[in-house]
């Protein structure tokens, strides 16, 4: 059986979870980042206790199927920004309708519907930081953003990470083309 936790972004989200697995006697037999692999079907009180214990953590039990895959979405992002210094040997649309086992197009609408930008606007922004030309309101100004504030919202609901996080981590100790 298979559980699907809102919020996991990181190693750290993994070992946190894996504690409370453990501390409510729940044995798993694999953990990614948003799923955890369970060995055996939750009865309604101990799935209780488990949402609370999550829940204290920052996490959320994710029950519908919509949800499901929007979490499922995040993920990828999330792994396509940790593996960025990999060369990638597929586009992101491409890699993201083989992971979901949907159509791009499908999966595009329906986060969208649900997360009020599109992962077109997400992915271009990353870009953009990457490129390290623009500032974040000029990013938020050409990717037709209210607001930084709201670039920077959503990028960190996608994400788990802030854009100048992001960006500090995908160039640490850059140095300006004057300074080389």
């Amino acid at each position: 059986m298979n559980l699907y936790i809102k919020n996991m972004v990181c190693d750290r989200c993994k070992t946190a979870v894996v504690k409370v697995l453990r501390d409510q006697n729940i044995s798993f037999q694999h953990i990614e980042l948003g799923e955890v692999e369970i060995a055996e079907v939750l009865n309604k009180e101990k799935t209780t206790l488990l949402k609370t214990a999550l829940h204290q953590l920052g996490f959320e039990l994710i029950d519908d199927k919509k949800s499901r895959i929007i979490e499922q979405i995040k993920t990828e992002v999330i792994t396509s920004i940790q593996q960025a210094n990999q060369k990638a040997k597929k586009n992101f649309s491409t890699l993201l309708s083989e992971k979901i086992g949907k159509d791009y197009s499908s999966i595009s609408s329906l986060f969208s519907e649900v997360e009020g930008t599109t992962l077109e606007q997400i992915e271009k922004a990353k870009e953009l930081l990457v490129y390290d030309e623009l500032t974040l309101g000029q990013i938020a100004d050409r990717l037709h953003y209210s607001s930084i504030q709201h670039l920077s919202n959503q990028f960190k609901k996608v994400t788990g990470l802030t854009p100048s996080h992001f960006k500090k981590m995908r160039h640490p100790s850059r140095k300006p083309l004057d300074k080389v």
